[in-house]
């Protein structure tokens, strides 16, 4: 067995922790942004918006992979994707996920707990046609996840694609089998490492009606949300 228990970094200071008082807003949206901004114009961060996606098949089988969160708002997190992947198929008949941000220079994560649900093909083709075009004939050429006989087999069918779409003027189709979607958040997790590891995890979730709570641990948000300490 490969010798990796000695393997630890040094995190944040007992001096730099995370408490309600340091958040930047009671808002979980409007704090996810303060984070990302920071974490996407950090120097040693290339892509802030890579994300664990994990899903479930309906039986409960987990299966997990990253991706790119492609946008944000109030309604929740947007990425694209193959609607014949493995991913997809399980979103399908299970639509309960959940997506983790995690900067290491920051020694910062966020864990989004929720439901998803397809986007518009309008939306899916808007953003499919932003893409660089490479990217297009890339979609087009793979049916993701399925078993393939030679990374050659992938290579002809893109390499057909451009020859087929050479001509800069020809529109690359969005294929019906690709498109967005959108995961809207129940709950959110903001975490930050310590060194001592009493890391600080502030959790926010929204208050379920008939739901009691204690003002103690329990603390008022917005739009419906509460906050809640976590043990590390």
């Amino acid at each position: 067995m490969a010798d990796v228990a000695g393997m630890r970094s040094p995190y944040r200071s007992t001096s730099d922790t995370f408490d309600l008082d340091d958040l930047a807003s009671r808002d979980p949206f409007k704090q996810f942004d303060n984070w990302f901004n920071l974490a996407r114009s950090h120097p040693q961060i290339e892509e802030a918006n890579a994300m664990a996606l994990a899903t479930a098949t309906k039986s409960g089988i987990p299966s997990v992979r990253m991706v790119l969160m492609k946008g944000y708002d109030p309604s929740g997190f947007q990425f694209f994707t193959n609607h014949s992947s493995r991913k997809a198929s399980e979103m399908s008949e299970n639509p309960n996920c959940s997506i983790m941000f995690y900067w290491e220079p920051l020694k910062r994560s966020v864990r989004i707990e929720g439901k998803v649900e397809r986007l518009s093909e309008e939306d899916s083709a808007t953003y499919f046609h932003s893409r660089p075009r490479t990217s297009r004939l890339g979609s087009m050429s793979s049916d993701q996840s399925t078993v393939v006989e030679s990374r050659q087999c992938l290579k002809d069918k893109y390499d057909a694609l451009i020859q087929e779409y050479e001509d800069e003027n020809k529109i690359v189709p969005k294929p019906e089998f690709w498109g967005g979607y959108l995961v809207k958040p129940s709950s959110f997790e903001f975490w930050q490492g310590q060194t001592n590891r009493l890391h600080d995890r502030l959790k926010f979730h929204i208050l379920q009606d008939g739901e009691t709570v204690d003002p103690k641990f329990t603390h008022q948000a917005e739009d419906g949300w509460v906050i809640e300490r976590l043990s590390p």
